[in-house]
């Protein structure tokens, strides 16, 4: 079965999105789009994974626990897991190792936490804008700790890229899917090497996806799902 996913979704805690980017109205929205399987993907937070679980059962739609770390690298990285107590569980591990720096709300925007309602709940103070101190090898390492699914974000993107900021992709990682960009030209010995997934990278609730992507999966649950991203099935 095919089905239509945006795996790369930021809500408002993180400091580039737009408060609008509620747990519901996302939800909702990918609801409305036709979509089957999404991921909220904050910077180096996993605040909304719970609400938005929460929020997807009610809709039909398949939730993947989801962060978007940045590396000590400057590297961005998509991070799946398959519950939202192990995404949880590895915030915790990164927790000692995020920025203590401040969050200047009128320079990076805000960072708002909210519950089943939207009401929000916690602004969060630390700035999640700022780089983890965690290299790209250690990172994904405690994602295999964790049983998930290491995905290199927007590849071929001009800024915060493996291809960009590194040069090449190591052997070390053992990575099996990439997300491209697709608005940068990517090698086609890359894009022939490993599995791609597009996504909308949606600050913006126009931004995510209309149902055009589809993962080929024999069951709609997040083990597929993982196991695809890992490389695997």
């Amino acid at each position: 079965m095919n089905y239509a996913y945006d795996l790369h979704i930021h809500s408002c805690i993180s400091p580039c999105a737009s408060d609008d980017m509620t747990p519901n109205n996302i939800v909702n929205m990918a609801f409305i789009k036709g979509l089957k399987i999404i991921s909220v993907t904050d910077h180096n937070s996993a605040k909304h994974c719970r609400v938005i679980e929460r929020l997807t059962k009610q809709t039909g739609i398949l939730y993947i626990p989801g962060m978007e770390v940045q590396t000590r690298e400057e590297v961005h990285v998509l991070c799946y897991f398959k519950t939202v107590e192990a995404i949880e569980a590895f915030d915790q591990r990164l927790e000692v190792l995020k920025s203590k720096v401040k969050n200047k709300p009128k320079v990076f925007g805000n960072q708002f936490v909210c519950d089943e309602n939207d009401e929000i709940i916690e602004h969060v103070e630390e700035a999640l804008i700022l780089s983890v101190d965690i290299g790209i090898d250690d990172l994904k390492r405690l994602v295999d700790d964790f049983e998930g699914a290491f995905v290199p974000a927007h590849i071929n993107k001009n800024a915060n890229s493996l291809l960009v900021n590194l040069g090449f992709i190591p052997e070390s990682l053992n990575v099996g899917c990439i997300e491209r960009f697709e608005r940068s030209p990517i090698d086609k010995d890359i894009l022939a090497k490993y599995r791609v997934i597009l996504n909308s990278d949606a600050h913006y609730l126009e931004s995510i996806n209309e149902p055009i992507n589809h993962l080929a999966l024999e069951r709609l649950t997040a083990d597929t799902v993982i196991h695809f991203l890992i490389g695997k099935g």
